[in-house]
């Protein structure tokens, strides 16, 4: 199936991956915070973490459990537990569920999605599911595991990301590092701290104008097939 003349035949398919201990049903509430035409724009699957919740959540009282993690860490974030369990875990569900075009992460979520395509890209994870094309990073960071950043982000990659900074999230400085491993990434600036936030008329007009970027991708990837 090509383009109809130049437009999408498709939308644009993305794996959402949720902040710690939450959900994938918490995830789906917190980006109904952005307009519905952003959102019809977007083919949304929503996953939860393998684990169940092994503490407190910081959103017990203000979303309903059940909470679920990705994986576990120590305080100082170098060393995980679990993390290959959640890569076997995550390229199951995208064969299952996909294929995808690309992942929204928010928290640790963001983190994951941020070092996956590296990890792809080195043959690290995900390499019975197609290339990850396309980023969306909510209140993301890099992953300070030697073991694990080393092969995250070690390669230029061609990934074309958009990503969310707070103003007073405790992980810019993080995310702002994230960053610099991407060509050309899309950065949308916010007041608010670690959370999703609503779009204002700016960042309106740089999420679509990403989602504009990725339909033209998708387009010139579907011409390209149906000349082959």
């Amino acid at each position: 199936m090509g383009s109809q003349g130049g437009a999408i035949v498709r939308k644009p398919r993305f794996l959402c991956l949720h902040g710690f201990r939450t959900s994938g049903e918490i995830m789906k509430t917190q980006l109904h915070k952005w307009p519905q035409s952003v959102l019809d724009r977007l083919d949304l699957v929503f996953l939860d973490a393998p684990f169940p919740c092994q503490g407190k959540s910081d959103v017990d009282g203000i979303f309903d459990p059940p909470y679920y993690e990705w994986f576990q860490f120590n305080k100082e974030f170098t060393e995980y537990e679990n993390f290959e369990n959640c890569l076997e875990y995550l390229e199951d569900r995208m064969i299952k569920l996909g294929p995808f075009d690309g992942l929204i992460g928010f928290s640790q979520g963001a983190i994951l999605s941020g070092g996956l395509p590296g990890l792809q890209a080195t043959g690290k994870a995900l390499q019975r599911v197609a290339k990850i094309k396309f980023l969306i990073i909510i209140g993301g960071a890099k992953f300070k595991s030697t073991s694990v950043a080393e092969n995250a982000y070690s390669s230029s990659l061609q990934t074309l990301s958009l990503h969310f900074l707070g103003e007073t999230d405790f992980l810019k400085p993080y995310g702002t590092e994230l960053i610099k491993s991407f060509k050309n990434p899309v950065v949308v600036n916010h007041p608010k701290g670690h959370t999703v936030p609503r779009l204002d008329e700016k960042s309106l007009e740089k999420v679509t104008g990403f989602i504009d970027t990725i339909e033209k991708h998708l387009v010139m990837e579907e011409d390209k097939k149906s000349s082959e």
